[in-house]
């Protein structure tokens, strides 16, 4: 048995690993998790591995150490190279690699790293990084001495996101690549793309210099918000560090949320597969639930993790997914893993067909009044046990419906609220939406009852 190495415990999330590089998250850490990681696909039968990273300024040592881990565990590792999360699964498939490792930061500050995981086709998560975690303190590790190969797949990558664009009419774009990862791909791509590209911050940068490398956080789609009216586009994208989350601005600069661009994207499937399973997360609005079912599909409202909504549609053989925080999920043509740059070309596609602009469909979809998504801080000990407090006094409720595979969403006359534990942080999440403004401020008023209730102190709901 060889040395083991404890991991700290704060960067064995639900869904990757992640920490920060020098405190939380080292070389040798990451050398360690390759171990284990490489030691349990070999004892699932496993041989290879195909390994990529993203631009963070310390993603080229640490990939070096994940491959060093892979290859000590016995298992022959293909080096991907540079480029977004995406391009990593589309490697593992191509590739047929039996286990598939991502170093990347996602969208959090440059200080974070982390990996993400993927072995025998499926997302490596929750019980299976805390096992993870048990084999690298024991040091119960596989040895061998796997072939290490350079296998650079960027080329062959954007030719496959090329493969399903079926647009008629010339686009003007702006894209935002926020210096993260996906810039090199989106480069290539928009060069064989028709239409007129205006690219923003495609040089990949691990200080993110322009901004934050999140497009669900409003702030961060400024820049792309005064591209698109100074080249009056039909429509603006941005992707997030690691280019497996979409933003997406209409013609009037006007957002376009994870659930809205993912009824977009439906229509088109369901001419497809009639009556298809599409899957949504619980914080995606009633609207998405009601024009699936419009269109003739059979909604799904499922929990929220791409890792959890991943496993749901290969469970359902559905054909799209997607989560507010807008991972965005293809079976339909494609392998089934979120790829920002993907829906984006498919996206793009349906608008070019289209008579109609993205403003007006976008003025199409119902209009409801909702909060944004609201976290606040709650004990990692107690936010779970809130959680279930306010679910147990919600039985036997007369007028309200109540979903509860992921924390609780409630259903009245009046729309629906949702209060929720995150997964990966001491936090709560929130929130409400209705048809009307006076029913908006009832459904916060029953949030802020249920969360006194528990002994929490409400946020601000505005």
């Amino acid at each position: 048995m060889s040395q083991g190495r404890s991991l700290d415990p704060s960067i064995l999330r639900e869904y990757d690993i992640r920490g920060i590089v020098g405190k939380t998250l080292s070389a040798d850490d990451v050398r360690t998790v390759g171990r284990a990681f490489g030691t349990l696909a070999r004892r699932a039968g496993g041989e290879t591995a195909a390994v990529a990273y993203d631009g963070r300024l310390s993603s080229p040592e640490l990939e070096g150490a994940m491959v060093d881990g892979l290859s000590a565990s016995g298992l022959d590792v293909s080096r991907i190279g540079l480029g977004p999360t995406p391009m990593l699964y589309f490697a593992a498939h191509t590739l047929g690699a039996d286990a598939g490792v991502m170093i990347t930061g996602s969208h959090n500050p440059p200080e974070y790293n982390g990996i993400k995981m993927t072995l025998k086709g499926h997302s490596f998560f929750g019980a299976d990084i805390q096992k993870l975690g048990k084999i690298a303190a024991a040091g119960d590790f596989e040895s061998g001495a796997g072939e290490i190969t350079g296998k650079p797949l960027m080329e062959e990558y954007v030719a496959r996101l090329l493969q399903d664009f079926r647009g008629d009419r010339p686009l003007t774009v702006a894209w935002d690549a926020g210096n993260g990862s996906a810039g090199e791909a989106l480069v290539k791509l928009t060069a064989k793309l028709p239409g007129r590209h205006i690219l923003l911050n495609e040089t990949i940068d691990g200080n993110f210099p322009a901004h934050h490398p999140d497009p669900t956080v409003e702030a961060n789609l400024e820049q792309l918000k005064a591209a698109v009216a100074a080249e009056r586009c039909d429509v603006g994208v941005a992707f997030d560090g690691d280019g497996d989350r979409i933003g997406i601005v209409d013609g009037k600069g006007r957002v376009l949320w994870g659930d809205q661009v993912m009824v977009l994207l439906a229509g088109e499937v369901l001419e497809d597969l009639p009556g298809a399973t599409i899957i949504a997360d619980v914080k995606a609005s009633q609207v998405f639930f009601d024009e699936i079912a419009r269109m003739g599909g059979k909604p799904l409202m499922w929990k929220t993790g791409h890792s959890l909504i991943k496993a749901k549609m290969a469970e359902t053989g559905a054909p799209l997914a997607g989560e507010m925080s807008a991972h965005i999920f293809f079976a339909h043509r494609y392998y089934g893993y979120d790829d920002a740059l993907y829906a984006a070309v498919r996206l793009l596609s349906i608008i070019s067909r289209s008579q109609d602009s993205l403003v007006q469909m976008r003025d199409r979809l119902p209009a409801m009044v909702n909060t944004p998504e609201i976290r606040f801080d709650c004990d990692e000990d107690r936010k779970f046990k809130v959680v279930e407090e306010v679910k147990a006094r919600l039985k036997g409720r007369e007028g309200i419906t109540v979903f509860d595979m992921d924390g609780v969403r409630v259903k009245s006359k009046d729309g629906w609220w949702l209060l929720r534990a995150s997964n990966t942080q001491a936090v709560l999440v929130a929130r409400c939406e209705s048809a009307t403004e006076d029913g908006l401020r009832r459904l916060k008023d029953t949030l802020v009852t249920e969360l006194r209730a528990a002994g929490v102190n409400p946020p601000d709901l505005d």
